[in-house]
């Protein structure tokens, strides 16, 4: 009898570290950090320990064009089975959110070097990965308030936060509103309001469910697990060679000696960190069986 072939899962990453932007993209801004290039080579490195085909994007490489490019590459190229792992440590922001029905709605931003990259446009390119597909994604960055509306703590004397300064904030959005705008509006319009779950509503379902690991947003296909350096009225703070969040996950993971599932490597890294940075957990689509896995099994 003939013996029937498995086909083995896929594996790919994309591994974005941000230590500045670009002035000209951010009103002169260029928002320095230390470690951020760091954090995407050792994410990188272990990623390609269990057997993942990563690729790396720092700094000036860290581009719109480019980070899109590379979800969507994945996004074609992976089937039911296979795993995505998509990691970000730079500054987190803000523009204001031209698309909801909240004329003072935030929308969280990811700093890329040449501009904002919004939730609404990740969550779409999450949203298009075929059913079955396992996304692990790991943001060591700052939130922007948008389920609290309060202004996060300020990081300990001497230590540096992940989070574009509001007054910044502001001064890009006002000199670049219109790209903003329309950039959100495409992707409302190409996503179809009844198709794709509000990322905003996503984060305040978890809120008012007292934090509780669900998986809401039942219209993604893929299992999603986000895993965010902290809360919404907390800043991410960045180190000399890891972010705190970063570096807390290596130790966790322990060179792969880790061997629980994603709640548990949460719940492990959340343990280790300073009680004024707490990283927050939530699934998208059918993600349950997927977090019962240990992280990053190919």
């Amino acid at each position: 009898m003939a013996k029937t072939s498995v086909a083995k899962s896929r594996a790919m990453s994309l591994h974005i570290g941000l230590n500045s932007v670009s002035p000209k993209h951010y009103e002169g801004w260029s928002g320095p950090l230390a470690a951020c290039e760091f954090d995407a080579n050792d994410m990188e490195a272990l990623a390609r320990s269990q057997g993942i085909a990563a690729k790396k994007l720092l700094t000036k490489a860290g581009t719109r064009k480019a980070v899109l490019a590379g979800i969507r590459a994945a996004a074609k190229a992976l089937k039911k089975g296979d795993l995505f792992l998509l990691t970000y440590s730079g500054h987190g922001g803000q523009v204001a959110d031209s698309s909801g029905d909240e004329d003072d709605k935030q929308d969280e931003t990811w700093c890329l070097f040449d501009g904002q990259l919004i939730d609404d446009e990740l969550y779409f390119e999450l949203s298009k990965f075929a059913a079955g597909v396992r996304i692990v994604v790991l943001s060591d960055s700052c939130h922007s308030g948008t389920v609290t509306r309060a202004r996060p703590e300020p990081p300990p004397p001497g230590m540096r936060a992940k989070l574009m300064p509001a007054d910044v904030g502001l001064r890009v959005y006002a000199a670049h509103s219109k790209f903003y705008d329309d950039l959100q509006n495409s992707v409302a319009k190409a996503a179809g309001k009844a198709s794709l779950a509000d990322p905003d509503a996503v984060l305040a379902t978890l809120a008012a469910q007292g934090g509780r690991v669900q998986s809401i947003a039942k219209q993604f296909k893929a299992a999603v697990v986000l895993i965010s350096g902290c809360q919404d009225n907390q800043v991410s703070l960045d180190g000399d060679h890891n972010g705190a969040f970063t570096g807390q996950l290596r130790r966790v993971w322990n060179n792969g000696k880790f061997s629980g599932n994603h709640a548990q490597f949460h719940a492990q890294i959340v343990a280790g960190m300073p009680a004024s940075q707490t990283p927050n957990l939530f699934l998208l689509g059918p993600a349950g069986a997927f977090a019962a896995q240990r992280p990053l099994t190919v």
